[in-house]
């Protein structure tokens, strides 16, 4: 229980960067002297410290010339596994042996080819006690992306729409209807700012003419990805402005125009979700949001290439429309935003 409740500690610190170190893991990092905690940190932004590097330096400032005894009989948390290797940063293990702790408990092995145990080896060896698994599931958990980018070789999808209490998802007339109230569109806001990036289809953006940015809440724009096989959306729609990268998927040219990433692909409408799957892994794009319309959500169920589903059910009814897309998996969480339920479901893996 002691160790569950440092390591929930933890979790808490790593969330804190979310939207802000992708493709990195989130890590939380706290350091324990005779059951008090002296230090904590996490990792902020990516290409900066780790968590461990904060959390010592955080120590360190707190204790001044009492740290380094301090240091050398605590105990570090973290939820994942510290790496062993020179990336972005130097390797953490180095620092926590450099500081002689004398135990560090994690939440998980970080599965990373140039990690995934040997930080846990190079931690042993220098004589530091290592114990691993502690609420491993949680941990892993809040880097389902990361896990899914490193274990499945693509970004981790989240779908998401509005449908009407009886299952349509767009009137069929081509004009722009919302089904969902203002509280789902400030949730859905949000959870654009903590993603990588957000995918729609041509016919979305020529019905809707969206932003896809984050203009209800305080957070980053994600990459715009479109889906627009004959490049004919025009240049003055929202999509073409500056205010996020955009990458739009075609059959007529690969370029670079400012922000606007053209990639060409052959037979673009053949094995689509799969096709994007493998060109956002190769971009480093670890998770994507993809809000519509009904016909590209439908591929990548069909495919199989998705991960969470957040579905708004408003009380609306109409007479027709658009059918929303059909799906089923593990209901994790369901509950009233505004006047619309929302239920978020996870696929079920075999």
């Amino acid at each position: 229980m002691e160790h569950e409740f440092y390591m929930r500690r933890c979790i808490e610190l790593a969330i804190l960067g979310m939207g802000k170190v992708s493709p990195n893991p989130m890590v939380g990092c706290v350091i324990v002297h005779n059951n008090t905690i002296i230090g904590e940190g996490y990792h902020q932004k990516i290409g900066q410290a780790h968590a461990e590097v904060n959390a010592i330096k955080n120590v360190l400032e707190n204790y001044g010339n009492a740290a380094a005894d301090l240091l050398k009989n605590a105990t570090a948390y973290v939820t994942l596994e510290p790496c062993a290797h020179f990336g972005k940063t130097p390797p953490c293990a180095d620092l926590l042996i450099k500081h002689q702790l004398k135990r560090i408990i994690i939440g998980n092995t970080d599965p990373f080819e140039g990690i995934n145990g040997k930080g846990m080896a190079k931690l042993k060896n220098a004589g530091i006690e290592v114990f691993a698994g502690v609420l491993k599931d949680e941990c892993e958990f809040i880097n389902r992306r990361f896990f899914t980018r490193i274990k499945e070789h693509r970004p981790y999808f989240i779908l998401k729409w509005a449908q009407t209490a009886n299952g349509f998802f767009a009137p069929t007339n081509q004009l722009q209807q919302w089904i969902s109230g203002p509280e789902a569109k400030a949730l859905t806001h949000k959870w654009r700012s903590e993603e990588d990036a957000i995918l729609v289809g041509k016919n979305t953006v020529l019905v809707d003419n969206p932003q896809l940015n984050t203009r209800e809440v305080a957070g980053k724009n994600p990459i715009r990805i479109v889906i627009d096989k004959n490049l004919d959306i025009p240049l003055d729609y929202h999509i073409h402005n500056n205010t996020a990268k955009t990458i739009i998927f075609n059959e007529v040219k690969t370029d670079v125009v400012n922000n606007i990433h053209y990639v060409q692909m052959e037979d673009i409408h053949f094995y689509l979700a799969q096709k994007i799957a493998y060109q956002l892994y190769l971009m480093d794009i670890q998770a994507v949001i993809i809000e519509g319309g009904a016909q590209i959500l439908q591929q990548f169920i069909a495919a199989n290439l998705w991960d969470e589903a957040r579905i708004f059910t408003s009380k609306t009814q109409w007479t027709s429309g658009i059918e929303a897309p059909k799906i089923s998996g593990e209901t994790l969480e369901e509950l009233f935003i505004g006047d619309d339920q929302l239920r978020i479901i996870k696929r079920i893996k075999a």
